[in-house]
């Protein structure tokens, strides 16, 4: 793709809306779930999030680009979205951060920006009529032609999108090493990184589940005293356990649960080994593992507003989500011992599990970010209570 210099554009949705605009960042035709994303702010961390993978993320704040893009915030190596759709997009960003501006941003990264459409009305049509697939368009005035092309591409369900955004190879880290590498194997940095064990403690040693991981997830186990290995969507539960964790971490990701059946089996035989800890599609892979079903939300889940409640402390938090897929508490077989840990005060949606036999817990949103802004840090704490409670156990039925 190359740089729209002020040329129209089409968004047309798969149930006949058509909406046109002004394109900036690059130029072509490309299709994806429309969906909305409610926060204010943080629009370069949506950007670079993996999981937005396959879909045209609608911003709700008429306003973006003022603070531009810095070189602090991605959340991976590149723009993974297939399209971002704004009201207003600002030229000149004013943030003493910024490197460059939005547009020349998603010209780089081959995304297509619109601009100059009614976000509000289109906001209100997704939440009546749910996600629905679009096409983005900077080439093809055709609207009878897009439209037709629309219905014919792809559904969310049933979308393997994990594969295109998991690495490849496994990274080790030791004491000291930057864990930050982007997807595609390429060295990037993660800035202010300090590692804080416990007293007496070596770095707690996390195999990360790499389904779409943030760097801001990296970030946090590093500053709670671990020593993260990444491991590829695909790895086996047997190399798993050659890493000798002292816990895993079932990271976040794209597309449907459902088509992971490798990774949830993998997940299935992990239960009980060692402390597990699931972050969005984590969540939702390891519910699958204990016997639970997912399914797909009307319009999804997308923003830096949605309180949670904690089950298990009466505590709200407010949280940072992005998932269009949900897990059905009520369908975990009888006796599992699986526990409804959080749930959405929105829509009273399932928002964290536990499942104490197992040492396995999860949650719907994402911890790692700063909507609170630390109201959801503690279960980064939580998983490593978890891990040193292993361990003593660990070590009394040994010294028995």
């Amino acid at each position: 793709m190359t740089e729209c210099a002020e040329r129209e554009a089409l968004l047309v949705l798969e149930d006949g809306l058509v909406l046109p605009g002004r394109c900036f960042g690059a130029v072509g035709t490309v299709f994806g779930e429309v969906v909305f994303n409610t926060a204010m702010c943080g629009y370069q961390e949506v950007l670079t999030d993996p999981s937005y993978c396959g879909q045209i993320v609608v911003m709700t704040c008429p306003h973006i680009g003022n603070t531009g893009i810095n070189g602090d915030d991605d959340e991976s190596g590149r723009a993974y979205l297939s399209g971002f759709v704004v009201h207003n997009c600002c030229s000149t960003p004013s943030s003493w951060r910024a490197r460059e501006s939005l547009a020349s941003f998603l010209e780089k990264q081959g995304v297509i920006g619109l601009e100059g459409i009614d976000t509000r009305r289109l906001t209100a049509h997704l939440r009546q009529a749910g996600a629905l697939r679009g096409v983005l368009s900077t080439e093809n005035a055709d609207p009878h032609a897009l439209l037709a092309a629309v219905r014919d591409s792809p559904q969310m369900a049933g979308r393997n999108l994990v594969a295109e955004v998991s690495r490849r190879e496994i990274v080790q880290f030791t004491a000291g090493d930057d864990p930050g590498r982007d997807l595609a194997s390429t060295l990037w940095p993660l800035r202010g990184l300090t590692s804080s064990p416990s007293p007496g403690h070596a770095p707690r040693r996390i195999v990360v589940y790499d389904f779409g991981v943030k760097a801001h997830t990296l970030r946090m186990l590093v500053r709670h005293g671990c020593q993260p290995t990444i491991v590829p969507a695909h790895t086996s539960a047997r190399e798993v356990l050659t890493l000798q964790p002292d816990g895993i971490l079932l990271a976040n990701g794209p597309g449907d649960p459902a088509t992971l059946g490798g990774a949830i089996e993998q997940i299935r035989e992990l239960l009980g080994r060692c402390p597990i800890f699931g972050i969005c599609l984590g969540h939702q892979l390891l519910a699958r593992a204990l016997e639970g079903r997912t399914y797909k939300l009307k319009f999804g889940h997308h923003g830096v507003n949605h309180p949670v409640k904690d089950l298990t402390t009466g505590h709200v938090e407010i949280t940072s989500q992005n998932h269009g897929f949900a897990v059905d508490p009520l369908s975990f077989p009888a006796g599992s011992g699986v526990d409804l840990t959080h749930v959405s005060l929105y829509d009273g949606t399932c928002e964290g599990i536990s499942a104490p036999r197992a040492a396995a817990f999860s949650v719907q949103y994402h911890p790692e970010a700063a909507p609170g802004p630390r109201d959801s840090s503690y279960l980064f704490r939580r998983f490593l209570e978890a891990i040193e409670t292993t361990t003593a156990r660990a070590a009394a039925s040994h010294g028995a």
